[in-house]
């Protein structure tokens, strides 16, 4: 994989941090993207600073010209994009009859539309090249959670258009795949109530089970199927969902 140029969005963020910190010790080159600037530079300093190709490029995945300026400069200073990764997320938690408009907006606009606007923007470079690997990394997609609506059906939004656009530019040698993670140990400890014993072994009064492996998600275990799935020892993986959850969701 040496040489070759992958893009991570949401890079800013833990899982986004860890995935480009994957992908450069594979010896990719990283186009780290995220909004939250100052972060994001940070981070790719830091990455960089470890002796990994990392590169900080400000962008909001969800504005359209924002996202195709994004993918021209990526590809003018680091070469042709061969990976993206869909990893910028935005969580806000409430139950519905109390959620604001706003926030469910927000939701959709970062967990979906900045989703369809950066591959399509990626997708149509890597067609005519006839090769290149799209993962999109979700929150998990088969089991419905209380106080998360917005989350969830954003995330199963974007895992089902991940795999629509995998049948459309399969027969050009491109790959798309998901990545559906549970209750992240970053996450779940800022949740009031849920974490970290909720979280692990359940909340009977919210229809949550608990994580049989008995841990949240670390980082690095998505990011760590992230870059197998980019990797040619996936060469033959495309249109799955595959759940990173220490079994919560009992394999639906």
């Amino acid at each position: 994989m040496a040489q070759q140029v992958a893009v991570v969005t949401g890079a800013a963020a833990a899982v986004g941090t860890e995935i480009a910190r994957v992908l450069g010790r594979q010896g990719l080159a990283v186009a780290a993207v995220d909004r939250h600037e100052p972060r994001l530079r940070e981070k790719a300093e830091k990455l960089a600073a470890d002796g990994l190709t990392v590169r900080a490029f400000p962008a909001d995945p969800a504005l359209a010209q924002s996202a195709q300026t994004a993918v021209a400069e990526v590809e003018r200073e680091l070469g042709e994009i061969d990976f993206l990764v869909n990893a910028a997320a935005a969580q806000r938690l409430g139950d519905v009859a109390e959620y604001r408009h706003a926030d469910w907006l927000d939701a959709f606009e970062t967990n979906v539309t900045g989703v369809f606007l950066l591959s399509q923007a990626v997708a149509r470079r890597m067609v005519p090249r006839r090769r290149g690997a799209i993962v999109t990394v979700t929150a998990a997609v088969g089991v419905p959670r209380a106080g998360a609506s917005a989350f969830c059906a954003a995330s199963a939004a974007a895992a089902m258009f991940t795999r629509c656009l995998g049948l459309e530019v399969a027969r050009h040698g491109v790959r798309c795949n998901v990545v559906a993670h549970g209750a992240l140990d970053t996450v779940a400890r800022s949740v009031p109530g849920a974490a970290p014993k909720g979280t692990i072994d359940g909340l009977p009064d919210r229809f949550r089970t608990g994580i049989p492996l008995g841990r949240t998600a670390r980082p690095a275990d998505i990011a760590e199927l992230v870059g197998y799935l980019l990797s040619d020892k996936a060469s033959y993986i495309n249109l799955q969902t595959i759940s990173v959850d220490g079994g919560a969701g009992l394999g639906a």
